[in-house]
């Protein structure tokens, strides 16, 4: 309950917040729909209305902004609007047996999670194997810590089409496969430089402890490195596993497919339908937050049971 509270309270700012940019967003939305149902709107006709600032329109047509919340496709829906979209992608059409039919956010949701696991595991052991190599080798250190880096200052918006056009090529078909190399591009980084430094966190005394005792390297490695290294292999899966969903929404939008999150992002877009969009928004954070929590969860468990607080 103590952690909970600071929690509410930013969500109670953060809708007040969005409650507040609702009117200003929607406003020539609402006057339009008041103009064409005969009520008077100041000024008039909606070319003219386009050179005046929405504060402006806002304090002279104070009676008309109550519809600013009601819009069907407003430009910012409300907090409420978009729970209703969600529930009714969602929990409706379960309850209705439709739940994984293709225009519920379950199904899509499903897709973009099963790319997102397979991305997560080939992002995760790519990226503990260069951990590990570049703890050992130096030459390893040296050659291939500057690429990673380099790597991901490559926008994925730009390096994905090229991924999908490249596995076309090499006869991979489908959409699951590009994007899930796309999600493990994403993903593996925060792995690989979260190990190198939970693998290099021993003192040298510890070290040198082993060393005395004749250790091998492996002795080395699983009795002293690894263990060290799991708060940080964790912390590091929680910001994989966030950044393997990114990738795996951005593979979708450029490949034409036509399930997932990220292609009802798309199609809502591309329909004018803002409230699709925002339920598809929030249900991939809900998703986020699914498997970050649980990897929470797997990390109390390990570090409890290996008497780490």
């Amino acid at each position: 309950m103590r952690n909970l509270v600071p929690v509410l309270v930013v969500l109670a700012v953060i809708a007040g917040l969005w409650y507040a940019a609702v009117a200003p967003m929607n406003i020539r939305g609402a006057l339009m729909v008041a103009e064409r149902s005969g009520e008077t709107v100041v000024p008039e006709g909606t070319s003219t209305r386009f050179d005046v600032s929405v504060w402006k329109l806002m304090a002279d047509n104070p009676d008309h902004i109550h519809l600013a919340y009601g819009l069907d496709r407003p430009r910012l829906p409300t907090p409420g609007q978009v729970a209703g979209e969600l529930w009714a992608s969602t929990g409706a059409m379960a309850l209705e047996g439709n739940g994984f039919s293709n225009r519920s956010l379950i199904y899509h949701g499903w897709i973009t999670l099963r790319s997102t696991l397979w991305g997560f595991l080939l992002g995760t052991f790519l990226g503990l194997l260069g951990a590990v190599a570049i703890v050992h080798a130096r030459v390893v250190d040296m050659s291939l810590m500057p690429w990673a880096i380099i790597s991901q200052t490559i926008p994925i918006v730009a390096l994905a089409p090229m991924i999908i056009v490249l596995s076309s090529q090499v006869g991979i078909d489908g959409r699951g496969v590009p994007k899930a190399i796309i999600s493990a591009y994403l993903c593996y980084f925060p792995v690989l430089v979260g190990m190198v430094t939970g693998l290099r966190s021993p003192d040298r005394s510890q070290l040198d402890l082993l060393k005395t005792y004749n250790a091998s390297q492996w002795q080395v490695f699983s009795k002293l490195r690894m263990p060290a290294s799991l708060p940080y292999l964790f912390a590091s899966l929680k910001i994989g596993i966030a950044a393997a969903l990114v990738g795996t929404i951005v593979g979708e939008l450029p490949t034409g497919a036509i399930s997932g999150l990220g292609a009802r992002i798309l199609i809502g877009d591309q329909f004018g339908t803002p409230l699709a969009i925002w339920a598809a928004l929030f249900a991939a954070a809900i998703l986020a937050g699914i498997l970050v929590t649980l990897l929470d969860v797997t990390q109390r468990l390990t570090l409890r049971r290996m008497g780490v607080r």
